[in-house]
Order: structure tokens, then C-alpha cells, then sequence
């Protein structure tokens, strides 16, 4: 494994009841607070009005930003920049999922920076300082709650990228599983796969000696392999939804990729089809990311082997690496199947007419990917193999 210093310095708040720690939380960081969240989905299910008693106990003066997009969107993040700006805010909450997070990761860091937002993600400009927010997480899926990066679509330019910046920690995150009770089946689903291929992104990767992380990165992944239809047996489960809450968090927050630095391919790949089609973004990893593997299997074979015997339980007597790998590749899209999650892009309705322009799109910044350098081409048949 490499060199590392491990880093995170979000407070994570877990359990029943603990939305009133905001009443202790804000004042630490003043008195203007702009809350983000999307849809209208936490005054539906009342966590809309919790948030607000909370804030108002802490002698909050609260401003809103409301209608964040599923995949968020640069010119929804501009008008948070213009509020913080204007109003002299001092503190941001993001009341729902990954989404809201990271439009208010990039806010938070826009109303510090002169220019453009957008130079942030395209990486044009770094930076360098951030509003302080906090998180009440409503969603399991991106771990963005206790990490440093963040996914912003411009939609103009039908542009999406990841970007990250040590400023851009949450200060704190509360997660209670309760506040994700009326996530709906689907968006359970896609929220399972999406935290799954995190798990798969740190463990494809060129390093040697990573056998403890290995291990996390397995039992994380057997975790969520059996908790998983349960939950969707009974989308009201605290123990359920509590333990799928903990892995979504665990699986993107560093603790399982020190020293070694993941793929993310996959995750490049993926963009470039929801900045086209604007589809969910789990949904889109869970028909591309079986096929990655497939396209990838003879760089590493033992690799894909391990994680067949140890994940899905496969018999490896008398077989090949390869043979090994290929049938834990079929293990996982039985089991993203089994729960009820797309396996081709034309359950989106996506043809062929538009694979070169995303292909074109994902190659923006050039090659990418750690296990395996991604090229035009490679990327191109990988939508081809996932029509």
C-alpha cells in the first residue's frame, strides 16, 4: 500500500431522536443559516417542520433554497451563491440526500470565491475556503455526509463532474434512520447499488498488500448483500434502514481506501450518461458497473476471483481465475436483479444514437481510471455491451 494521513474531521451524529442536537450544533458557527433541500419531501414527511422548531430553539434566522435537483444542477448552485452573498450567511444546512449535499458543498465554497462556481469543478480555480455547513441526512447512497466531495451537472453544457476540496467537509451530520423511512422503494434500491460500487471502486485498484482493507471493503459488502431485501421486505425497519444508513455512510468517508487511491471509472462513465439523460445515478452504475467488470476482467483476474469467493460465495474448485471471476460478475447482477434494479440502458429508453456523444463527454479530461486506463474506445464498448 502507499503512504497515507487519514483525515476526517466531520462529527457524525447517529440515532433516534438526535435531530435536536441542532440546537447545540448551529450556534457554533452563527446566527444566518440557509437551509437547502429539494423537492419538498422533508414537509411532506415533517422533517421540515423539526428542522425549523430546532432552529428557531437556536436563535436561528433561517433563509431557504428549496428545489435541488435530483442530479444538481450549476444553476441551482448560483442561486444559493447569490443568497449566502447577499443575506451574509453564516452557516448552511442540507436537509435531504447526496444531492443536496454536494449542490451545498459547491455553494458553500462558491460564496468564498469571486468567480464563476463552476471554475471550482472543472478545477479552473481551487478552493480555497468555505462556508460551514451541516447535514441532516434523509437518504442512504452517496456518503457525501461525511466526506469532501461532490457530483454538479451544468446542464447547459450537458456537463457533470466530480470535484473535491478538503474545505468542503460537512462540520457535522446527523443521521437518523427514521428521516429515511419515506424513501421510496426505488430510490432505496438505487441508494444500495450506488453505495455497493463505491465499495467496488476502492477495491479495484493497482496496490499490493491491502489485505485488511480488502477485508473492510468484503464484510461491508456481505453486509449490505443480506440486509438489503430484508429492507425492501419492510421499508419501515429501523434495524434495517439503520445498518443500510451505517454502510452507505462507511462506504465513501476514507476508512476503507487508506493507502491506496480506487478506480472510479465506472463513476466517470456513468456521469457522462446522466449529464446526457439526466437518469438516476444508481440506477445508471447498477447497468454499467457489472459490465466494466466484464470489460476488465483478464487485467486481474485473481482479483475479480477474490472477490467471487469471499462476496458471493462462489466454488472456485477446478476453475480458472477467470472462470472464478466471471461468475461472480453474474452473482452480482443476479443479485442487483434480484432486487429490482435496471440492467440495461434501454430501461431508460437510451438507443444507440448517443453513444459516441457520451463516450466523447466521459474522455472530457482524458484517459481515467487506476485498475485499468479507460480510453475512447474502451468506453464506448462498455455502453455498447449495456444497451
Amino acid at each position: 500500500m502507499d503512504n497515507f494521513t487519514f483525515w476526517n474531521p466531520t462529527r457524525l451524529i447517529f440515532g433516534k431522536g438526535q435531530i435536536e442536537q441542532l440546537e447545540t450544533e448551529v450556534p457554533k458557527y452563527g446566527k444566518k443559516v440557509l437551509l437547502v433541500y429539494g423537492g419538498g419531501s422533508i414537509k411532506r414527511n415533517g422533517l421540515y417542520d423539526k428542522i425549523s422548531s430546532h432552529l428557531e430553539k437556536a436563535g436561528a434566522f433561517v433563509y431557504e433554497l428549496s428545489g435541488v435537483e435530483p442530479n444538481p444542477r450549476l444553476s441551482t448552485v448560483k442561486k444559493g451563491v447569490e443568497i449566502c452573498k447577499r443575506e451574509g450567511i453564516d452557516f448552511l444546512l442540507a436537509a435531504g440526500g447526496g444531492s443536496v449535499i454536494d449542490c451545498t458543498k459547491l455553494i458553500a465554497a462558491g460564496a468564498k470565491y469571486d468567480g464563476d462556481p463552476w471554475d471550482i469543478v472543472t478545477k479552473k480555480a481551487m478552493a480555497a475556503d468555505a462556508l460551514p455547513f451541516g447535514t441532516v441526512l434523509t437518504l442512504a447512497a452517496t456518503g457525501s455526509e461525511m466526506n469532501a466531495g461532490s457530483v454538479i451537472t451544468n446542464w447547459e453544457t450537458n456537463e457533470k463532474y466530480g470535484w473535491g476540496s478538503p474545505v468542503v467537509f460537512p462540520a457535522f451530520s446527523i443521521l437518523d434512520p427514521e428521516h429515511t423511512y419515506s424513501v421510496p422503494r426505488e430510490q432505496t434500491i438505487y441508494g444500495i447499488v450506488d453505495m455497493m460500487s463505491h465499495v467496488f471502486e476502492h477495491y479495484f485498484h493497482p496496490e499490493t498488500n491491502t489485505e485488511l482493507q480488502d477485508r473492510m471493503c468484503e464484510s461491508l459488502l456481505l453486509t449490505v448483500i443480506e440486509t438489503a431485501p430484508k429492507l425492501l421486505d419492510d421499508l419501515h425497519s429501523y434495524e434495517h434502514r439503520s445498518t443500510i444508513l451505517y454502510c452507505g455512510t462507511m462506504a465513501l468517508n476514507g476508512m476503507l481506501s487508506m493507502g491506496f487511491r480506487g478506480d472510479w471509472a465506472t463513476h466517470n462513465i456513468e456521469h457522462a450518461v446522466s449529464a446526457v439523460y439526466d437518469i438516476p445515478h444508481g440506477g445508471g452504475l447498477a447497468i454499467l458497473f457489472p459490465n466494466w467488470m466484464k470489460h476488465n476482467l483478464k487485467v486481474n483476474p485473481e482479483r475479480f476471483a477474490q472477490l467471487a469467493v469471499r462476496v458471493f460465495g462462489v466454488d472456485a474448485t477446478g476453475k480458472s481465475a477467470e472462470e472464478v471471476g466471471l461468475e461472480g460478475i453474474s452473482k452480482l447482477r443476479e443479485f442487483w436483479d434480484s432486487i429490482g434494479a435496471p440492467s440495461k440502458l434501454s430501461d431508460y429508453n437510451i438507443d444507440n444514437s448517443k453513444l459516441e456523444l457520451m463516450a466523447d463527454k466521459a474522455m472530457a479530461n482524458g484517459e481515467f481510471g487506476t485498475f485499468k486506463k479507460m480510453q475512447y474506445e474502451d468506453v464506448l464498448e462498455i455502453y455498447k455491451m449495456s444497451l
